[in-house]
């Protein structure tokens, strides 16, 4: 198991690379260039300029997240063909780098919704939350609500220049239901694969977040059969997942752990994002929590056992954290409290380590 910490890098993060090289058991860094329009190729310079920052801090870049999906392969257009030539460039560029796992999604329009970001706990914290009657009406709603707590920060797939367009996008998926969504898939994979095989990276598909239909729009990464149906779409060891405990574990039905087993053991999960989440009411509204057991709804004893007993072997990474001792910043993307999530993480794994010797 390789602990890695995710940056956005030093023209976007107020985190500095030396402060995370003083989290102990931190190994690497899952980085992005998040500048590059989606859809465009991204160039051998920028990715060697990032991997040398990184490199020079003390740190491993294997991983890569996101290189995001155009909404053109999501709908189906003619124009996806350009797109995914586009993306197979960068692949191809990546692995020459030494990049090994890109981490990425297949969610129409937005990225992981919240409703609040910024949502004050009893001890005077803020973390992440995620209420279901904020999300019944107007999209516009969720935005301008999304927006008064954002801090000024942007969500994941929520950038001004797509929010523009936003209507446009919708009407655009109309008539995209969830089986043409999963054939798109199916069909972006079956281009992509063969290449990843040939340069030795893993394509590790995101799971929807909330895993729920949203909009509208359909989900087809919510739960154990959709990822079954997207292990079928080509069977391949480069086809794999990045195992989000929060964002599956959003829905209570979601064994968890039981998933990490079933997958794990067939060599399908490079990338794991650990986080705790805690259920609110009963229509499946929920914040984020410290990562501790004792603080979520998430046993994350149980998760970390489930991927030490499958000799889980691959990069993972603490997930969202909360604000807490006045750090200001990107919502959820904060130093301190994911910091103390990998202490946390890496505390679980040496305690299965030695019980397990």
């Amino acid at each position: 198991m390789q602990m890695t910490f995710r940056w956005y890098g030093s023209q976007d993060d107020k985190i500095k690379l030396s402060e995370i090289r003083q989290i102990p058991g931190c190994k690497g860094i899952v980085g992005a260039l998040f500048d590059i329009p989606v859809g465009e190729v991204w160039p051998k310079t920028r990715i060697a300029a990032l991997k040398e920052e990184v490199e020079a801090a003390g740190f491993s870049l294997e991983v890569i997240e996101s290189v995001n999906i155009h909404d053109d392969i999501k709908i189906g257009l003619p124009s996806r063909d350009q797109y995914i030539a586009n993306y197979i460039e960068t692949i191809r560029n990546l692995a020459d780098y030494g990049i090994k796992v890109i981490c990425y999604n297949f969610m129409p329009i937005f990225d992981w919704v919240r409703t609040n970001l910024a949502y004050e706990l009893p001890d005077g914290s803020t973390d992440l939350a995620f209420e279901h009657k904020m999300v019944e009406g107007d999209p516009a709603d969720i935005i301008k609500s999304v927006e008064e707590s954002s801090n000024g920060y942007v969500l994941p797939g929520w950038e001004p220049e797509r929010l523009a367009r936003v209507k446009q996008l919708f009407n655009d998926y109309e008539g995209v239901d969830e089986n043409k969504l999963a054939n798109n898939l199916a069909y972006f994979l079956k281009a992509i694969i063969p290449v990843c095989e040939e340069v030795r990276i893993k394509m590790a598909i995101h799971p929807d977040d909330p895993p729920r239909p949203l909009f509208g729009l359909p989900r087809i990464f919510k739960n154990r059969d959709d990822m079954l149906r997207i292990e079928s779409m080509v069977d391949s060891p480069n086809n794999g997942f990045t195992l989000c405990t929060g964002s599956l574990g959003e829905n209570p039905d979601n064994d968890v752990p039981g998933i990490i087993r079933e997958f794990t053991k067939k060599g399908k999960i490079p990338f794991v994002h650990a986080r705790n989440i805690k259920f609110i009411g009963n229509e499946g509204d929920f914040h984020e929590s410290a990562h501790l057991s004792s603080e979520g709804s998430l046993d994350m004893f149980e998760i970390m056992k489930a991927l030490h007993d499958t000799n889980f072997d691959g990069y993972i990474r603490p997930d969202h954290g909360r604000m807490i001792w006045g750090e200001t910043g990107r919502p959820g993307y904060g130093l301190y409290d994911r910091a103390l999530g990998m202490t946390y993480l890496n505390g679980l794994w040496e305690a299965l380590e030695k019980s397990n010797d």
